[in-house]
């Protein structure tokens, strides 16, 4: 998504940015993200924890869904942290 403004030359939003840097799912042929992949669930959390966001991971609104699903499950059975860096 180009924005243009008042003649001036184009500009790449941040979205736009962090889209051609995102991992494709989709074009990957993964139908489902499994939680038990620890690895690639991990991939879409940051490194304070958190889930990615939409805009930034480059997903679909399904695939977003299912990593969203499948990282609270493996964060649930402690195969993912909750809080990065915590020792407990």
């Amino acid at each position: 998504m180009m924005r243009v403004m008042c003649g001036a030359p184009a500009l790449e939003t941040i979205a736009d940015a962090h889209a051609t840097e995102s991992l494709p799912v989709c074009e990957s042929g993964a139908r489902v993200l499994d939680y038990k992949d620890e690895r690639t669930v991990s991939r879409f959390v940051t490194e304070r924890g958190k889930i990615l966001p939409r805009r930034i991971s480059g997903m679909c609104a399904r695939h977003q869904r299912q990593a969203s699903v499948a990282i609270k499950r493996a964060r649930y059975l402690a195969l993912v942290p909750y809080i990065a860096g915590f020792e407990g």
